[in-house]
């Protein structure tokens, strides 16, 4: 799986505590191999989302993405709820 990066998502990703970012990248590399592998809970997300999926790093925290094509997505965001909002 190729990930690209939005300039939004390192912006985030740089906010965030640094045990979020241990788990980031644990997910990161389970997505990368299985983006709906059942502990990254993927799902589709809904209203002005609806063409974005979102994965669960640690408790609250998500990442939302955007398939570009069967085998690369970009990453949108990284947060809690929030970042939906």
């Amino acid at each position: 799986m190729i990930v690209r990066i939005s300039s939004k998502f390192e912006k985030s990703y740089k906010n965030l505590p640094w045990r979020v970012k241990e788990k980031a990248k644990e997910k990161e590399e389970i997505f990368r191999t299985n983006p709906f592998d059942s502990s990254l809970d993927t799902h589709k997300l809904h209203g002005k989302y609806k063409k974005y999926w979102a994965f669960t790093v640690v408790n609250q925290y998500r990442i939302t993405f955007g398939f570009v094509s069967p085998n690369r997505v970009d990453f949108i965001n990284i947060g809690t709820h929030e970042i939906y909002k």
